[in-house]
């Protein structure tokens, strides 16, 4: 899984969360978190990670809402799946910019952000109604 990162610590605390939520289900034998900037571990480390315990085959999925900047440049630039063409977008803050060596029997797939699930439109009806 891969987050944005935040300076205040509810983004970390958030995602990691989903991770552990995740993991008690035993669908997948490797959970990772990645954040793209501010905090540890990050999507370099992560992919580490899940290479060093055996991954073969690494789903990679941004918890973002919907596609923008990070998901469609910044995450597939530090996965290393797209060149990186040494451009910055301008915004203030940084990513962290590690290189991930992929070892050749080792896939990365990049999966799409969560988007308009209507399991998210019942979410926010939640809240809508205080729930």
């Amino acid at each position: 899984m891969v987050g944005h990162g935040s300076r205040l610590p509810y983004s970390k605390e958030f995602i990691l969360k989903i991770a552990e939520k995740i993991k008690e289900k035993n669908i997948f034998p490797i959970v990772e978190v990645g954040l793209m900037e501010f905090n540890e571990p990050t999507i370099p480390q992560a992919i580490k990670n899940a290479i060093d315990k055996g991954a073969k085959k690494i789903i990679v999925v941004p918890v973002f809402l919907a596609h923008g900047i990070h998901t469609t440049r910044d995450i597939p630039k530090i996965l290393g799946l797209i060149e990186d063409d040494g451009e910055e977008h301008h915004h203030h803050h940084h990513h962290h910019h590690e290189k991930i060596n992929i070892p050749e029997d080792v896939e990365i797939i990049y999966r799409e952000p969560l988007g308009a699930d209507d399991r998210i439109v019942d979410i926010v009806i939640d809240r809508a109604f205080g729930r």
